[in-house]
């Protein structure tokens, strides 16, 4: 009962330091992971084999950890460590790619392709974001969008708040599609055993269809807020091959890109997991570009690694101590045994949490849930209903998600302030549409009993 009473008493305070911001994350949930170590394993546990599985660093000189042969399940105790090294690759990758020049010459590449109109970049930019997402960090996806959207506002004369919030939406839905599209999707991929097919076929659809529907609303909503106040000569207007830094880098760069898209795709098939495939392509991208290789690994989001860690550890804590085992006890309780008001508690609360606080840790702590609730409702629904909500419900407010702060800060810095009522009466709104439009296909895609 006491290691049960302060595991809980550490995630809180943990959970209330990162929704406070004013310590770094990372030192946050480092402190409460030794917390957890000391505390809840040494001094009220005293037990060594919580801390050993906690840790998981066995893991490492494991085959599976590697290469997958079996089918079954990933690990789904303490540290998540292919987690972390499948971000920790593919951010390597990314500031390569940035190194070159990648994304600023692709966004003004299509702009240019639609005739620098306002609407058309608009759509293609919404699309942009998605298709982007899918397979790289939303942040960056952003950070380069974003950036790109207001140099064109300014050449085209138009207001780049509407496309930057709806390239906003837009990157955490398509981040929902795949694998590798959001932090969260990898955590509950790498855990509970899921390939990039997986994803594809269930998150993914969904997502496909939402971002059809999203587009028309976006076009709808924002269609007034973005007439140009006059008319721009094409010819004046930066050509796309001037944001490449380096050509043959952009050429590796590209190819990098590609091995890496056709590694996750294909990972059920060639039994290669998702931390071997971060290892080798940031491996590749090292060797590729050898004189940049320092500052490629200083830009790497190492807090981001750390924070993951931490995280972890308090979350194995809980799940040692069977608290989340009592959570999952507890939405049976309540739901009555009702397989459909359990898939609605997971996705809608999911969503609603990731609105206010960070969907990472919350993510994290709810695969231990549902695998708890798996005797009533099937893992896979569970799994594509959490992936859903923690995803998109983080859309709904300005902190939902770091894209959000990452999007509002672009703009901020440039002199265009958005504010919380600004951006939750056309994100909300579209939040709502988004799981609801989910909720009912995953019900339909996997009908239940009740």
């Amino acid at each position: 009962m006491a290691a049960q009473i302060c595991a809980v008493a550490i995630f809180v305070a943990m959970f209330g330091l990162i929704i406070s911001e004013k310590i770094p994350r990372h030192i946050v949930t480092l402190c409460a992971g030794a917390l957890t170590l000391i505390v809840v394993f040494g001094i009220c546990m005293r037990s060594m084999d919580a801390v050993v599985n906690t840790l998981n660093f066995h893991n490492f000189a494991t085959l599976d950890f590697w290469y997958q042969a079996s089918e079954g399940e990933g690990e789904s105790s303490g540290i998540n460590w292919a987690t972390i090294i499948f971000i920790g690759g593919m951010m390597v990758m990314v500031e390569g790619m940035a190194r070159v020049g990648f994304f600023r010459w692709l966004c003004m590449l299509l702009a240019k392709m639609v005739k620098y109109k306002v609407i058309p970049i608009f759509i293609v930019f919404m699309v942009l974001s998605a298709v982007l997402s899918m397979f790289i960090d939303s942040i960056t996806v952003i950070l380069f969008l974003a950036a790109v959207t207001i140099e064109l506002a300014k050449l085209l004369k138009f207001n780049p708040i509407p496309m930057i919030l709806s390239e906003v939406f837009c990157a955490n839905l398509g981040g929902s599609a795949t694998m590798c599209g959001d932090p969260p999707n990898i955590i509950i991929g790498t855990a509970l055993g899921y390939s990039f097919s997986d994803f594809l076929t269930n998150t993914g659809a969904i997502a496909g269809i939402c971002l059809i529907i999203i587009v028309f609303y976006f076009y709808f909503v924002y269609k007034k807020e973005l007439r140009t106040e006059g008319t721009v000569d094409p010819s004046t207007l930066p050509d796309p091959k001037s944001a490449i830094t380096d050509k043959p880098g952009f050429i590796v760069s590209c190819i990098i890109f590609g091995c890496a898209v056709v590694l996750l795709v294909t990972h059920a098939n060639t039994h290669l997991t998702v931390a071997t495939i971060g290892v080798f392509i940031a491996i590749i991208t090292l060797i590729t570009a050898p004189k940049h290789i320092p500052e490629m690994l200083k830009k790497v989001d190492y807090k981001t690694l750390l924070f993951f860690i931490g995280l972890f550890v308090v979350v194995g804590g809980l799940e040692q101590t069977k608290v989340l085992e009592l959570i999952a006890h507890f939405i049976e309780k309540i739901s009555g045994g009702n397989a459909i008001f359990i898939v609605a508690i997971v996705i809608w609360i999911s969503a609603i949490a990731s609105a206010f606080v960070d969907n990472i840790p919350f993510a994290a702590t709810m695969i231990p849930v549902i695998s708890g609730l798996s005797n009533i409702v099937p893992l896979d629904t569970l799994a594509w209903s959490l992936s859903m909500g923690t995803d998109i419900g983080g859309s709904a407010t300005p902190i939902g998600a770091s894209a959000n702060v990452v999007g509002i800060s672009v703009a901020q810095k440039e002199g265009y302030n958005i504010s919380w009522g600004k951006y939750c009466a056309k994100l909300a709104p579209a939040t709502v549409i988004v799981l609801t439009v989910a909720t009912a296909m995953i019900l339909l895609i996997h009908p239940l009993h009740v």
